[in-house]
């Protein structure tokens, strides 16, 4: 019998030193269905979270500290039966080095979110197969926030996520679910990872590492060279609008980082900010009224 306990503790120490990729919030909100009180909805929340702790995503080991802060906020519109039409936000960050600091990296407004559920019905990811589109659109977003976290860390770094998240994407796509497909629109599930997967838009990813890892996490150690740092890779942006003006994944860069460059840049030791501004303006005008506030 303790030979068994041993058995099932070391399980048990596995699981929680291998599966943990993520500090995952989840939530579950049915307001809109007028019913958001069923036990189901919480039910589904639940098993959610669950699903995004406890599955192995990598072959890495995280600690505690290391494990990614996101949330996941589920809007169910309606429901029928076990069919559910909804809409899913999601948010991640990670620690900016040498402060208390928090940075926003992946902020996205999946629209197209419709899926089948039975409570309490098995949540288990493959990445050889297509399960289901509950399966298929969370393991989607699990792997392009670890893809960008990865990304914003060292350069590239994303790679083999974004792999799995393209993979997720090809297995998807004959499903009849929308966000798959090319004719599904620019700013399908479709389009994110083709896009980010392009050479067409190769200055994103360098974005984010120069961003992140040559600037913001160098901020304690010289402000100045720091928001120098993230004002050249501001700049890479020009190249890329040129190419494709308007893109989704400057949209979405932005989405996530306006406030903070209106932060970084409204304060501390002046910079050359000419250039920086009207790339900005250029690049992501609908933050205009925040590059207006840019003075140093």
């Amino acid at each position: 019998m303790r030979n068994i306990f041993i058995f099932l503790f070391l399980i048990s120490c596995n699981v929680s030193l291998f599966a943990q990729e993520f500090n995952a919030n989840v939530v579950v909100n049915a307001q809109l269905t007028g019913n958001e009180n069923l036990q189901q909805f919480k039910t589904l929340e639940n098993q959610l979270k669950e699903f995004i702790s406890n599955t192995k995503w990598t072959n890495k080991t995280f600690q505690p500290q290391e494990r990614i802060n996101c949330n996941l906020v589920i809007n169910i519109n309606e429901y029928s039966g076990n069919n559910y039409s909804a809409t899913l936000q999601i948010q991640s960050s990670r620690p900016v080095f040498g402060s208390t600091y928090t940075t926003p990296v992946y902020n996205i407004n999946d629209k197209d979110f419709s899926f089948e559920y039975v409570e309490f019905q098995n949540l288990i990811y493959n990445p050889n197969q297509y399960v289901s589109n509950l399966i298929s659109v969370l393991s989607f977003h699990v792997y392009m926030i670890l893809g960008m976290d990865a990304d914003s860390f060292k350069m590239n770094g994303g790679d083999t996520y974004f792999k799995q998240a393209q993979n997720i994407s090809n297995f998807s796509q004959q499903t009849g679910y929308s966000g798959w497909k090319l004719e599904d629109g620019l700013q399908s599930r479709f389009a994110l990872i083709d896009n980010l997967m392009s050479p067409t838009y190769k200055e994103f990813r360098e974005v984010m590492y120069n961003y992140h890892r040559r600037g913001l996490d160098q901020m304690s150690a010289n402000l100045k060279d720091a928001k120098n740092e993230i004002a050249l890779a501001l700049l890479n942006f020009k190249e890329m609008n040129r190419r494709r003006p308007n893109s989704y994944l400057a949209r979405i860069f932005f989405d996530a980082k306006a406030e903070e460059i209106e932060q970084v840049f409204s304060s501390g030791p002046s910079v050359d900010i000419v250039d920086l501004v009207d790339t900005l303006n250029k690049v992501a005008p609908m933050h205009s009224s925040k590059w207006r506030n840019i003075k140093f």
